[in-house]
């Protein structure tokens, strides 16, 4: 599978470095760079790519805003964010505006391309530590729900069990082993999940049950 791929950045020697990483890649294609967020969002909606490698702090419109304006206008381009420290708080808002994980600006070039490989096929790619880490730290500071989302009365118990484990950051593997199913039926109870809930992959999950305060 061939995957296109948007540079969004603001600092031109990075988004040199990741498309000459990136190009090196037989299945992988840079399809332009946006120096801001205003660019980011007429490109994407221009030249249709698989994946966004999106800044969060650029100038016109930085990077949540723009990841929201795409997640928001139905684009199926899956968007990373990058951010220089593990624990920018930027970085909680970009998962809750659409974004399906995030990297460090100095991730190693092979993490990168794994990244960029595994988002373009569906799949989230923040580590579940970093995630819980990240989370631990900002959620607190949020206000909870005044009342229970009605989404979640959508849910079956054994759909809020495994809801509540991935938002523990258990992989499937994982979860089919805690509550004794088979992979395929802990696929099928997190496919429900996103359908029920109306999310978007398994890092909006995360930040969905967070907010709920559902996490033992």
């Amino acid at each position: 599978m061939s995957v296109s791929v948007l540079l969004a950045d603001d600092q031109p020697l990075l988004s040199l470095g990741f498309r000459l990483v990136l190009e090196a890649q037989p299945d992988i294609t840079v399809v332009g760079e946006a120096g801001n967020g205003a660019q980011a969002v007429t490109m994407t909606r221009a030249l249709r790519p698989d994946v966004v490698l999106m800044d969060v702090r650029m100038p016109v419109l930085d990077g949540i805003e723009a990841t929201r304006e795409i997640v928001g206008a139905g684009s199926p381009a899956r968007i990373l964010v990058l951010t220089t420290f593990d624990l920018d708080e930027y970085v909680y808002a970009a998962l809750r505006a659409g974004a399906s994980g995030f990297l460090l600006k100095d991730v190693p070039p092979a993490d990168l391309v794994s990244a960029i490989r595994a988002v373009a096929g569906g799949h989230a790619v923040v580590a579940p530590a970093v995630t819980r880490r990240l989370l631990d730290t900002v959620v607190p500071l949020l206000p909870g729900p005044a009342v229970e989302d009605v989404r979640l009365q959508r849910l079956t118990s054994r759909e809020r069990e495994v809801l509540r484990l991935v938002a523990r950051g258990l992989s499937n593997t994982e979860i089919a082993a805690d509550l004794h199913l088979s992979e395929a039926t802990v696929k099928a109870h997190v496919g429900r999940l996103l359908s029920k809930l109306e999310l978007r992959d398994r890092v909006q999950i995360v930040v969905y049950a967070y907010e709920n305060n559902l996490p033992d």
